[in-house]
């Protein structure tokens, strides 16, 4: 097995001219992968296909193994479950892949929060073996980067003893934190295919109406941290008239791509002297891939840094734009399950959520539609479902935003809050919210006549 080599005792250039004659099969890397390893898996975009479809078919002959993931772009044949007994997912957040699995009993799920995970790579909370990772191709000097995600991947490679990865030629370099050298890896495989996207979204009429509510609470000279999806497309999309916007956020994907070439982000230093953009990864299509690739103006950090709180709340204007799947008449937020059955994650919803709501002029908003389920089931609900999580308190909650509205609930007492939340679900769903109020007591009867 090749040793790693710290950067600073580097050897020449000759590891950087013939890295692609020591490149092996996907089947030879993964032989590095023993029983009863904890084996870290890169997510988003960057999941390595080609290296996990070997694992699998090496799993099927080993015991033991625990695969360490976030969210993953692309079929999960980790999650199999012939390979009950043989490998074990242990989900950071849930994505679809691995959804059934924790709800089956065969993979765990893991809350916690984003700006966290890499201290528990780094502390052996949850130690790690092997590191398998998707990078780009080395420069002259045999550098690579994590690419379209470095979040918790850079201290997962960082604490793992065996770094195994695909080297791919369409794989964007990216500038920041995430530079890897060859000498640090132990064995690589060499590829030339297309990343696994994530397709931009199309917002709808209802996700239109919330993104023009959201922008009109933006203010000039804003930063932005939003996430993925409908919402935050119609977000950025109605952001397009802006000016002097900058960008610190954990992910985002083409739609910010559609904002840059609006004019709206500011390209000049800003008062802490950070990039315009800073991300930990990207989510999407070829379009933001070739947005990201060597461009001088995004910086990629990992996620302990994007999203600690500490940082955030230094932003001046910083807006913190999250989603939800219910909240209650108390200003509680779901985010991460439907009831028991785990959906996602807690991510860094509650990192940015408090950073934004300590800033200087700071908003922390949570954007949700007012209806799920075609309409027959309303987002504000008078409690939680049973076994629901609460992502976000009732005490962090500062703003909602349905496509009816604005409800300011910071230091608004239950009766104020219920009052708000009931004037922004939608009117099918509010009497019936109304009448839960009344009969918990949290207003009078005559409360909203």
């Amino acid at each position: 097995m090749q040793s790693i080599v710290k950067p600073q005792t580097l050897p020449t250039h000759e590891l950087a001219k013939t890295w692609q004659a020591r490149a092996e099969a996907p089947e030879d890397v993964v032989a590095h992968v023993q029983s009863d390893q904890h084996v870290f898996l890169h997510g988003g975009c960057a999941v390595s296909q080609p290296l996990e479809q070997a694992l699998a078919v090496r799993a099927a002959r080993l015991s033991g193994i625990m695969a360490v993931q976030m969210h993953k772009e692309g079929p999960e044949p980790l999650a199999d479950p012939g390979l009950e007994g043989h490998v074990r997912i242990k989900a950071l957040f849930c994505g679809q892949g691995v959804r059934q699995a924790v709800a089956e009993g065969r993979a765990d799920y893991v809350p916690v929060f984003l700006s966290e995970i890499p201290e528990l790579f780094r502390s052996g909370a949850l130690p790690l073996d092997v590191a398998l990772v998707q990078l780009s191709p080395p420069d002259a000097h045999g550098w690579c980067t994590l690419g379209c995600s470095v979040d918790v991947a850079l201290q997962a490679f960082r604490s793992a003893r065996i770094r195994l990865a695909e080297i791919n030629a369409r794989m964007p370099r990216t500038l920041g934190a995430g530079m890897v050298h060859l000498s640090e890896l132990t064995a690589w495989t060499v590829t030339d295919r297309p990343l696994v996207e994530h397709p931009q979204t199309r917002p709808d009429r209802d996700a239109t109406t919330i993104g023009q509510l959201v922008a009109g609470m933006v203010p000039e000279g804003a930063t932005l941290q939003t996430g993925i999806g409908n919402i935050s497309d119609a977000v950025l999309a109605a952001l397009h008239g802006q000016r002097d916007l900058r960008i610190h956020t954990e992910m985002f994907s083409d739609a910010l791509v559609d904002l840059h070439e609006a004019g709206a982000i500011a390209y000049l230093p800003s008062e802490d002297h950070a990039a315009p953009v800073v991300t930990s990864f990207v989510l999407g299509t070829g379009k933001v891939m070739d947005f990201v690739a060597d461009h001088p103006a995004v910086r990629f950090k990992p996620s302990d840094v994007t999203n600690d709180t500490a940082l955030i709340r230094r932003k001046r204007r910083m807006i913190a734009i999250n989603s939800a799947l219910q909240i209650d008449l108390t200003g509680q937020v779901c985010a991460d399950s439907i009831g028991t059955r785990i959906y996602s994650g807690i991510g860094g919803q509650m990192d940015f959520i408090r950073g934004a709501a300590l800033a200087e002029e700071g908003k922390a908003i949570i954007a949700l539609p007012s209806t799920a389920v075609g309409g027959t089931r309303s987002r504000i609900v008078p409690t939680l479902e049973a076994g629901a999580g609460v992502v976000t308190t009732r005490g962090h909650v500062q703003y909602v935003v349905t496509e009816y509205g604005i409800a300011n609930l910071w230091g608004r007492s239950l009766r104020e809050r219920a009052l708000a939340l009931v004037a922004i679900a939608h009117p099918d769903h509010r009497e019936d919210l109304r009448r839960h109020a009344v009969e918990r007591r949290l207003f009078g009867v005559g409360a909203l006549d």
